[in-house]
C-alpha cells in the first residue's frame, strides 16, 4: 500500500512540471508562428528561410501547392506587399516533436498591382528541428468576405 501511495504522490507532484514543459513548448510554437507572420509581413526572406523547412509546402484555398522556394522568391520580389499579415484565434496541439496550429489569418496588401484583403482559416504543422520549431506544411481555406457596413 505504501508503494502505491508513494507512486501516486510522485505522479501528482510531477504533473505541474509536465504541464509547464508542455506550456513552454506550446508558447515556443506560437512564437514561431508569430515570427513567421512578421517575416512574411516584412518580406524577410531570411526569416522565412530560418522558420520554414526545406521541403515545406503550402496548399492554398484554390488547391495550388507552393514551396519554400516560392515564398522566398516572393519575399525577395516584395510581391505581394503586405500591409497586414496577422494570425489570431490560434490553438496548438503538441505530439512529441510535432505541433499542429490552427487559427485564422488576416492579410491585406497589394499583389501584382492589385489590392487584396482576405481572411483565411489555417492549419500549420511544425516539427522540432535542431532544437527549434520550424514550419513543415500548411493549408489555408479562404473565409467568406464580411459584408460591408456602409
Amino acid at each position: 500500500m505504501k508503494i502505491a501511495a508513494v507512486f501516486a504522490l510522485t505522479f501528482l507532484t510531477s504533473l505541474p512540471l509536465a504541464f509547464a514543459q508542455e506550456s513552454d513548448e506550446a508558447n515556443a510554437v506560437l512564437q514561431t508562428e508569430r515570427d513567421l507572420a512578421t517575416a512574411y509581413l516584412k518580406s524577410d526572406a531570411g526569416g522565412i528561410t530560418q522558420g520554414v523547412m526545406e521541403d515545406y509546402t503550402l496548399t492554398d484555398s484554390m488547391g495550388k501547392i507552393t514551396t519554400r522556394a516560392d515564398d522566398i522568391s516572393e519575399a525577395r520580389k516584395n510581391d505581394p506587399k503586405y500591409e497586414i499579415f496577422e494570425n489570431y484565434d490560434m490553438k496548438v496541439r503538441l505530439h512529441g516533436d510535432t505541433a499542429v496550429v490552427t487559427g485564422k489569418t488576416h492579410t491585406k496588401g497589394v499583389s501584382g498591382g492589385k489590392p487584396f484583403d482576405f481572411q483565411f482559416q489555417f492549419t500549420d504543422t511544425f516539427v522540432k528541428d535542431g532544437g527549434r520549431w520550424r514550419l513543415l506544411a500548411g493549408h489555408v481555406s479562404k473565409l467568406p468576405s464580411k459584408p460591408s457596413t456602409d
